[in-house]
């Protein structure tokens, strides 16, 4: 298992500080926030009594981003789970919740892999950095959430007529925009 396999083992102090063991220095939640962005699974430990801090971290991290205006969780869905807390209905969400993540994963990667499977059949000097940018906007929107949790990516499925059909519907629909443009 390489090191980056491996999570990185942040130790919280007495003094509540938190410790990367890895680099030996200090660091702060927004320092752990872009170690997960970047892929990195994270773990959390009392130096002294040595539990796991990890979920109770992460939940501080999530909800100094929503203080802060970074709204991901609507108000219905932040309703939803305090209330699954009080009922039978409980048990499901965390396994809902990580199924739902994981086709997110899923289906970024295959607008990714999509996206970058289209040609530049009019050799405009524009689209492939326009698909470059899409790509990098993309990745930027949905984060590191291709194989963030198991460092995997999934395997390309075979493209289906059906789907190669609208790709080059679409591709022909923005040509005609950017041709608009041009002119």
């Amino acid at each position: 298992m390489s090191d980056t396999e491996k999570p990185l083992l942040i130790k919280r102090y007495a003094s509540r500080r938190l410790y990367n063991t890895e680099t030996s220095d200090y660091v702060t939640l927004d320092d752990i926030a872009s170690f997960i962005r970047n892929g990195r699974e994270v773990q959390i430990i009392d130096l002294k009594s040595g539990d796991d801090l990890t979920r109770q971290y992460l939940l501080q991290i999530i909800a100094e981003h929503e203080s802060r205006g970074d709204n991901v969780l609507p108000i219905n869905v932040l309703t939803d789970l305090v209330r699954s807390y009080t009922n039978q209905a409980g048990s499901m969400v965390p396994d809902f919740l990580a199924a739902s993540f994981e086709m997110l994963r899923e289906s970024q990667s295959k607008v990714i892999d999509n996206f970058g499977g289209i040609a530049n059949p009019l050799g405009l000097p524009a689209f492939e950095a326009m698909k470059a940018q899409q790509e990098a906007f993309l990745k930027t929107m949905t984060g590191s959430w291709a194989g963030a949790t198991t460092g995997d990516k999934p395997e390309p499925e075979e493209k289906s007529e059906a789907e190669l059909d609208d790709i080059k519907k679409q591709l022909a629909e923005l040509q005609s925009k950017l041709s608009k443009l041009g002119q």
